[in-house]
């Protein structure tokens, strides 16, 4: 019997041995793709939801202060601008999520979007403002403003020489603007590039989107986008 018992005691041993040994070997095999998973549960981390925070003492003011240099670190990177961390982080984030976007004339999804497009979904889901659908439609509904007095939200406008508008993209800084265009789908350009250097005709303000900051109370939002309605020409 003891024989038996120890031959038990020995093989469940062996076996959880077996497992636990499995755990390390499978590390080791995806050890090539750690970095990939670890900085995309950092990006989740400060894309998504911002997770509860404890409400006593100081750590929430700083875990938001840590979560928001380390969102603007991530959107300077990838959309290629100097950031002051003043800007509205949801217009950066919607944004960063179109950015490869496959281009579809006609189209306005994450599946293939053309430029008016791209532009009319962002600032529904960034301000909460319908725009008119083309480019040319969008333009007749803007503020005019200066090409130096630019900024974050602006729309930026295209012709070919007195022809009619035919681009429209979404003003970041440092004279970089986001757009989808026809050749690489949603991307990131700059008005010193020789072609749309060449092609820039004017920048335009949506009326409420330059007013509109990502931490306005729901009754801020709601006042202003009703003004900015009523303001907008038909």
């Amino acid at each position: 019997m003891k024989n038996i018992l120890l031959s038990c005691l020995a093989a469940a041993s062996l076996a959880l041995s077996f497992c636990f040994d499995k755990t390390p070997d499978a590390l080791a095999s995806a050890g090539a793709s750690a970095p990939a998973l670890a900085e995309a549960s950092l990006l989740n981390g400060l894309l998504g939801p911002k997770a509860a925070t404890p409400t006593t003492g100081d750590e929430p003011a700083t875990v938001t202060a840590s979560r928001d240099s380390l969102a603007y670190g991530y959107y300077a990177q990838t959309l290629g601008v100097h950031l002051a961390h003043t800007e509205n982080q949801s217009l950066l984030q919607t944004i960063t999520n179109w950015l490869g976007t496959p281009y579809s004339y006609g189209a306005n999804s994450r599946r293939g979007t053309d430029c008016s497009g791209f532009v009319t979904q962002v600032f529904k889901k960034v301000y909460g403002i319908t725009l008119k659908r083309s480019s040319r439609s969008m333009f007749s509904t803007v503020q005019r403003v200066a090409k130096t007095d630019m900024k974050a939200g602006d729309l930026v406008f295209f012709r070919h020489g007195k022809g009619a508008i035919y681009h429209v993209g979404i003003y970041l800084k440092d004279g970089k603007f986001a757009h989808a265009a026809c050749n690489g789908g949603v991307m990131v350009s700059s008005l010193h590039q020789a072609y749309y250097q060449h092609n820039f005709y004017a920048a335009g303000r949506v009326a409420g989107a330059e007013s509109l900051s990502a931490d306005a109370t729901p009754a801020e939002t709601a006042e202003l986008l009703s003004a900015a309605a009523s303001a907008r020409p038909e």
